[in-house]
């Protein structure tokens, strides 16, 4: 598990559960699925096709390697979230890492995001990259906004309605940036 820096003990013990961080594999998938297909038909936070199905979804998620999908998972080995790292773009811009993230929506709240980030930057760390960029965060997301700002990144942008969100309308997509 990895350490929440800046957190007083109470806020790690309140908000923490034990979990482990592992390379996702095949049979995790219809955990993965029962989570990733609600947030994606609410429409609120990804920029996922509203009716992504369960091949193309289980497709996308699963990625080659160097890139990596992996998941957290408590004691017992059930799937809190999972998060995708992958290079940004490729040729002159591949030393760009990128991640998305997604975490049970029953288990939100209890450092599954944080845990799954703080892994994320790691991996793009060791793994010679010079800086995070996610390039669609989408504004009205404002918990993972604060997560992404508290680990150090930055705003360097944003779309003006680059999305469409269900009960709010056109909002922005936040492009954020961290230097490794």
């Amino acid at each position: 598990m990895l350490e929440e820096k800046g957190r007083r003990p109470a806020e790690r013990v309140r908000h923490r559960v034990p979990m482990m961080i592992r390379e996702a594999t095949i049979e995790d998938w219809p955990e993965i699925w029962s989570f990733l297909r609600p947030i994606v038909v609410a429409g609120e936070t990804l920029t996922y096709p509203l009716d992504l199905g369960h091949d193309d979804a289980r497709d996308w998620w699963f990625l080659a390697s160097p890139n990596r999908t992996v998941v957290a998972v408590d004691e017992t080995g059930t799937v809190l979230g999972t998060a995708k790292m992958n290079r940004n773009h490729m040729g002159n811009g591949s030393h760009i890492a990128s991640a998305t993230y997604l975490v049970d929506p029953v288990r939100s709240g209890r450092g599954v995001g944080r845990a799954l980030c703080e892994y994320s930057i790691a991996w793009a760390r060791a793994a010679g990259y010079r800086a995070m960029q996610f390039n669609a965060v989408v504004e009205t997301n404002v918990h993972a906004v604060k997560l992404y700002r508290s680990l150090g990144f930055d705003v360097i942008g944003t779309l003006p309605e680059g999305f469409h969100h269900p009960t709010e309308g056109y909002v922005g997509l936040h492009i954020m940036h961290l230097a490794l």
